[in-house]
């Protein structure tokens, strides 16, 4: 049976860090931020227009269903929003069909439910989260502490309708993850040796 391991987290839990360092323990593949460059690659659009597609709500808030059955004129933007996510939907079942793998972000645990992946959700309190951002942040970076809750809360935010609306479900709902994760103060290795028994 494929090992398949799918990670949703919160902006700054170490979702990213336990999905690579899986990924390594496990010997198998690991996918990211490669999905956004393969995905700039099939629709011929700018890399970083494909990555700010992604990581934002949808431009235009009518569902898709609805939009498909009554929105009688063509929204461009919509219609490139839509692509997006078909193409990022077609890439992450072929990542899985390849190879074992972990998956993180792309609406992977939604869009890989038939193949029943092992879906974890990783979060932690708004000060491990901040503390982690500044750890990593580059020397340029020089949020202050008001600026940076406010972007990590936006990001969730932004991240959590785009899984809304492509998916109809809510992002970080319990009920949608096999395992969440607490990483607040919680030692990262210890975590990625406990989930790579799980997933064993």
């Amino acid at each position: 049976m494929a090992k398949i391991i799918t990670i949703g987290r919160e902006f700054g839990s170490g979702g990213r860090e336990i999905g690579k360092r899986l990924s390594d323990k496990l010997g198998i593949a690991y996918y990211d931020n490669e999905i956004i460059t393969e995905i700039a690659k099939r629709t011929k659009l700018a890399e970083g227009y494909v990555e700010h597609v992604m990581e934002n709500s949808p431009s235009n808030l009518i569902p898709i269903t609805i939009g498909r059955t009554f929105y009688m004129g063509v929204d461009p933007v919509m219609e490139q929003n839509n692509a997006i996510y078909r193409e990022q939907s077609l890439l992450v079942k072929e990542l899985a069909d390849k190879s074992d793998c972990v998956i993180v972000g792309r609406s992977a645990d939604y869009i890989l439910r038939e193949k029943h992946p092992l879906r974890l959700f990783i979060y932690a309190d708004l000060e491990s989260r901040m503390a982690r951002c500044r750890k990593r942040a580059p020397e340029q970076e020089h949020f202050t502490d008001k600026e940076l809750k406010r972007h990590i809360l936006d990001v969730d935010k932004k991240r959590g309708k785009y899984y809304q609306f492509f998916t109809g479900q809510n992002w970080g709902e319990r009920l949608n993850y096999d395992l969440c994760i607490n990483t607040s103060n919680a030692d990262i290795e210890e975590v990625v040796d406990a989930i790579a028994k799980l997933a064993k």
